[in-house]
């Protein structure tokens, strides 16, 4: 691997450092204790061409490599997790399946719009009783004609009041578990659909997060991705893209714990001393570097596959596992080190801590990704070719799984 970056991969690292300097840094910490989302930064991440960083030119994205999105999702999280979570849900999760497994004609009407940012996207797959095991979903869709009629409910959506396209799975048989799910964009406006925001959360409140519910929504059958039954599949080439941006985020919350705790350890003095000369401080600080060094290294390895084609599920879910136990790790150390400060929302490391504590377990619990290193490492696991409607986008090769659940 070579670890110098590009010209060009550099200029998107700066380009984003500066866009969260300027347009986030200043106002996060009121938008956090608040709980408000603005809905200006999803148009300005749309006009830095964020929304589209690699889906291809001639659908209206940047055109960039796998590298280039672990960058911007690195410095978005080092400004606030919310950022992060746009590019997740919009980019990792929608349109990147669009483009793997989208028609011409589906790409031209849903992938090129959100790929300039015209139109913000997102994904549905967690219900209010199913989670992790995505054979379980209630939502149903069963045919009439030439449309289809959904029912059921969405929870734990982020972008959820503000989202144009919605990338849903349903069942077309329940009994036949995830071998019924099929996946639908739903856009907003569909009779039957509404949204509504979640309140309360302990993290990432300067985001939307709510919840869909579909009352006898019908959706034109051209809606439907991929083929019918093969929702499960589309479903888990969106989480193993999904996990790659929470892996390359955790890794600028990580860095953004240790900058924070650098900064406070030179300036706090006890016993005659900064902080910083103390060894258990020092043995704090020492933790953060090595663990964010390697959390970049294994996001890094899932970049340089998904660049080369090549299957990466293991990877990227090694990645992600890893980085985000870093993140809050780090973040309960950096409020150790700010002492009874790191406990108030005067310095940012307890809003760190908040928005580390959900990535552990979104994209995958860290149970599951427990369970599933531990079958690729005894062979219970394995990655079988499967059948694409179409040749995968760069960065794809998907192959059935034999664990149910993501």
């Amino acid at each position: 691997m070579n670890f110098e970056l590009t010209d060009e991969q550099r200029s998107v690292r700066d380009m984003v450092r500066e866009f969260v300097r300027r347009d986030v840094a200043p106002h996060i910490q009121e938008w956090d204790a608040k709980g408000e989302f603005h809905p200006e930064v999803l148009r300005k991440m749309g006009e830095l061409g964020l929304l589209g960083l690699p889906i291809p030119e001639e659908y209206g994205g940047s055109g960039l490599d796998y590298v280039s999105l672990a960058l911007a999702c690195d410095e978005l999280e080092y400004g606030d997790t919310f950022l992060r979570v746009v590019m997740s849900v919009h980019v990792g999760l929608n349109s990147l399946a669009l483009l793997q497994w989208g028609t011409e004609a589906q790409k031209q009407r849903w992938l090129t719009p959100q790929a300039t940012g015209e139109k913000i996207a997102t994904f549905g797959l967690t219900e209010p009783n199913a989670g992790s095991d995505a054979g379980s979903i209630e939502t149903t869709a069963t045919r009439d004609g030439d449309d289809y009629v959904i029912n059921g409910a969405k929870m734990w959506i982020s972008l959820a009041d503000v989202a144009d396209h919605f990338l849903i799975f349903a069942s077309l048989d329940r009994s036949q578990k995830h071998k019924a799910l099929t996946a639908f964009v739903v856009e907003r406006g569909t009779p039957g659909l509404t949204t509504a925001s979640i309140k309360g959360k302990l993290g990432v409140r300067a985001g939307n997060t709510g919840e869909l519910a579909f009352d006898r929504m019908r959706v034109p059958a051209e809606n439907r991705i991929g083929e019918e039954g093969e929702g499960f599949k589309v479903a888990m080439s969106c989480i193993d893209q999904g996990r790659f941006t929470v892996a390359a985020g955790a890794i600028g919350l990580t860095r953004a714990c240790l900058d924070a705790s650098v900064k406070y350890a030179n300036q706090r003095e006890t016993f005659g001393v900064p902080i910083g000369k103390h060894q258990l401080v020092q043995q704090m600080i020492a933790k953060m570097v090595a663990g964010g060094e390697a959390a970049r290294l294994l996001t890094m390895q899932a970049a340089e596959l998904k660049n080369r084609g090549i299957r990466n599920t293991r990877e990227t879910s090694l990645a992600k596992w890893y980085a985000c136990d870093v993140a809050l790790r780090s973040a309960d150390d950096a409020i150790q080190v700010h002492g009874s400060y790191g406990f108030s929302n005067e310095y940012p490391v307890e809003r760190f801590w908040r928005n580390s504590r959900g990535a552990v377990i979104y994209e995958g619990t860290r149970e599951v990704h427990t369970l599933l290193q531990a079958d690729y490492a005894l062979g219970y696991r394995e990655d079988k070719p499967l059948r694409c409607p179409q040749p995968p986008a760069v960065g794809f090769e998907v192959r059935e799984k034999e664990l149910v659940g993501v």
